[in-house]
């Protein structure tokens, strides 16, 4: 099994397939003109000023900003990177642009920050990870495949089979179960990063509305 599918800036289209996957999913780069099925939520990030047509209203999408698009939607005149989650209908969400560094702790001295954060638990969601300088990440794996981009600075993904270069506009895909590390030297990292899943988010029971009601 390869642990590291890197991509370089240049591709555009479909990078990779993951319709068989637990979690079914599509991971490309729409450059110019795009439609984005319907069944679906499209978990985009505008790599250049981009037109997105949804639910019969246009918006104008700066560079840095990431989007939530659940259902068919048009990307026009710009370009993006779009990890869409098949089968799963999320909110419609624009935000950005994201920050240097992420408001949560992970692992290693690194941060971490929910850019679009599961709408109910085991949804997926969108991450802004910040790995800084002369981090060297204990090898860890995850328990389902992970799409991302890397946003700013330089490092490398260590894995079983080597070292992989890491640098702004390069993408991946790191599947389950797959050992890796991230590393940096003199600059920080800054990756955008979708899970198809989480265990993590709102629940029926417990939300913040019906937890700080008082009967």
């Amino acid at each position: 099994m390869n642990n590291f599918l890197p991509f370089s800036a240049d591709l555009t289209g479909l990078l990779h397939d993951l319709t068989d996957d637990a979690f079914p999913s599509r991971f490309s780069r729409c450059t110019g003109s795009c439609t984005l099925p319907g069944d679906a939520t499209h978990f985009v990030f505008v790599e250049k000023e981009t037109l997105v047509s949804f639910d019969g209203r246009e918006h104008r999408a700066s560079a840095g900003m990431y989007l939530s698009l659940p259902g068919k939607a048009q990307m026009q005149g710009g370009a993006g990177w779009v990890s869409t989650r098949l089968h799963y209908q999320g909110m419609f969400i624009l935000g950005g642009p994201v920050e240097e560094t992420g408001r949560l702790h992970y692992i290693d001295g690194c941060t971490d920050s929910l850019l679009i954060p599961p709408v109910i638990l085991g949804d997926p969601c969108l991450n802004l990870l910040h790995i800084p300088t002369g981090t060297e990440q204990t090898r860890h794996t995850h328990p389902s495949f992970r799409t991302g981009l890397i946003l700013s600075g330089s490092g490398e993904c260590v894995t079983p089979e080597g070292r992989h270069p890491l640098e702004p506009g390069l993408a991946f895909v790191i599947p389950a179960d797959a050992a890796h590390s991230f590393h940096t030297t003199n600059e920080a990292l800054r990756v955008i990063a979708f899970h198809p899943d989480s265990d993590y988010g709102p629940t029926h029971e417990a939300h913040p509305m019906i937890n700080r009601t008082i009967l």
